[in-house]
């Protein structure tokens, strides 16, 4: 069944720093954030993979390096602008513990969806244009792609996916170099991992089982 392997960049500088930085340039990958991108890289394993697509941000291609140097020789590399961070506008580079005070913040919590940052995008925008990637995929006659984003752009994607409204985004959690597998083929979509910080899924991932009808839960990865 076709599969996106969505992976949230790995902890930036702007991370340790408690800075908001959308898309603003030169934000890398903290010393902490390059540890964790190699040990992204064996969790992932050599995988059959023709694609992957990055956002343009340096650090989502400072994330997935380590795997591309180790496993992907051959493999495709397309920045793809629909899974850029969101435009913040004139909230970028400011301390998330400033704007958390700001009457704005109030109802990006709890009503995204009419959330439009000053001079930057709408949440709702950022949505279907991340969602736009999702469905070409899965439109397409690949198998499987690696798409590395950013927190709010995999809530979005994973909001859409399971069929909750943009102002629930907020009760789901995407942490720095996590991993989340949609699956479909070619009807609803299927979330398969969420947020994995830990483990290794080359063993998911590489499996040819077919998932048909799920009641009971599904029976697991059988190769």
């Amino acid at each position: 069944m076709p599969k996106i392997v969505l992976i949230r960049h790995a902890h930036s500088t702007a991370n340790a720093a408690g800075i908001l930085s959308g898309q603003l340039p030169n934000v890398h990958l903290s010393k902490s954030g390059q540890e964790q991108a190699e040990r992204l890289a064996e969790r992932l394993g050599k995988l059959t993979i023709a694609q992957v697509q990055v956002s343009p941000m340096d650090r989502c291609s400072e994330t997935l390096a380590p795997w591309l140097t180790r496993y992907g020789k051959g493999v495709t590399v397309t920045l793809e602008p629909n899974l850029v961070e969101v435009d913040y506008g004139k909230w970028s580079g400011k301390k998330l513990a400033t704007l958390s005070r700001a009457k704005l913040w109030r109802k990006v919590q709890g009503q995204p969806s009419a959330v439009t940052f000053p001079d930057g995008e709408s949440l709702a925008r950022m949505q279907v244009r991340a969602m736009q990637t999702v469905h070409d995929f899965f439109a397409s006659d690949q198998e499987m792609t690696i798409m590395v984003s950013h927190g709010d752009v995999i809530k979005a994607i994973v909001a859409s996916s399971m069929g909750m409204h943009l102002d629930d985004f907020q009760r789901i959690v995407i942490d720095p170099a996590s991993i989340t597998i949609l699956e479909s083929n070619g009807g609803a979509i299927r979330l398969t991992r969420l947020n994995d910080s830990d483990s290794s899924v080359s063993e998911l991932l590489q499996s040819k089982s077919k998932r048909g009808h799920l009641l009971g839960g599904g029976k697991g990865i059988t190769k």
